[in-house]
């Protein structure tokens, strides 16, 4: 009877080892706000068992600038929740692996790759926004701005923390949202303007929502996604869209084309697309992949986002992050 226990635990054991080793692990660079990793490792692992994801996260221009570097020697199977114009980059580069996931249909046209053979797909996106400490602004006696205009009054002067473009996605997005909107010269002129009047710029697009929630600051700019949190810790801030214009970037998917796990790649890129997705993407920004998940609230900002165009913004990122770095660099 013990041998035949004791043999039972041995088969176990053995299943368990089998098991573990068949496990495909894919090695995936993201940008994802650090407390929703855990979540969305989670929900995939447990929607595929046979995978197993590890992160390399980091900002947007670091994961950026880190995917690029490594171009002839890629160490990445997959891109997950990265800016749309940093994986037209690597496109650009002929660095990612086409394919059209199961759920693609079912995306809002402004989240995915419209191509015949896409590359991209994406769970939501995020837009411009101000975080203003309330209190902080009453003391100063100056009222609450509404648009990027009013921030480059100077009455603003040394009241305001940003993302530097240089780093931070949310930063590059609203550098190019003014150029865009506004054209290149005029745009150039606002960004005088408002460097003028901020005071630092971050390394993340979330730390300015953070400054101005601890009162380090009476003006973040940065994204809603990133501010919400701070509102359900009841911070004194009040969360602004600039009803001039929001810019807006997609967080989005890819497959590095080097990879020797594309299966399990692909895998990622169908869930991306899943409602398990979409509510994850929704509770953190509230602009989901699909627009089903959207909430009411996301959809007011919807209304004020700019007729972006994502590779303009791709193919212009170079030139206009030396132009930044020539203007402001501290």
């Amino acid at each position: 009877m013990k041998l035949c226990v004791f043999g039972a635990m041995l088969l176990s054991l053995f299943l368990h080892v089998d098991t573990a080793s068949a496990k495909t692990e894919i090695l995936v660079y993201t940008a994802v706000e650090p407390n929703y990793l855990n979540l969305y490792k989670k929900g995939f692992e447990s929607a595929y068992p046979d995978i197993s994801i590890s992160w390399v996260r980091d900002s947007t221009g670091v994961i950026t600038a880190r995917l690029l570097a490594e171009k002839d020697a890629p160490k990445a199977d997959a891109v997950f929740g990265l800016a749309a114009c940093s994986l037209l980059l690597l496109q650009k580069e002929g660095m990612l692996l086409p394919y059209k996931p199961e759920g693609y249909d079912k995306l809002s046209p402004r989240m995915r790759d419209n191509s015949e053979e896409p590359v991209w797909v994406a769970m939501n996106a995020w837009t411009s926004g101000m975080a203003i400490n309330k209190p902080e602004m009453k003391k100063l006696g100056l009222p609450h701005p509404k648009s990027w205009a009013d921030l480059a009054d100077p009455r603003y002067k040394g009241l305001i923390a940003m993302p530097d473009p240089a780093s931070s996605g949310t930063g590059y997005m609203n550098l190019a949202a003014w150029m865009q909107v506004m054209g290149e010269e005029k745009g150039w002129d606002y960004a005088d303007a408002l460097m003028a009047n901020v005071k630092m710029l971050s390394h993340s697009g979330s730390k300015p929502g953070t400054m101005a929630a601890q009162g380090e600051i009476a003006i973040g700019i940065g994204s809603p996604a990133f501010m919400k949190p701070l509102l359900k810790r009841h911070a004194p801030i009040e969360i602004v869209f600039m009803e001039d214009g929001l810019g807006w970037e997609a967080e989005a998917t890819a497959i590095i084309k080097t990879t020797d796990k594309a299966d399990a790649a692909r895998k990622l890129m169908d869930w991306t697309c899943s409602e398990a997705v979409g509510k994850i993407a929704a509770d953190f920004s509230g602009l989901a992949g699909r627009p089903e998940f959207t909430t009411s609230e996301a959809k007011k900002a919807e209304e004020l986002m700019i007729d972006n165009d994502l590779q303009w913004v791709a193919e212009n990122r170079e030139r206009l992050l030396k132009e930044w770095r020539n203007r402001y660099a501290r």
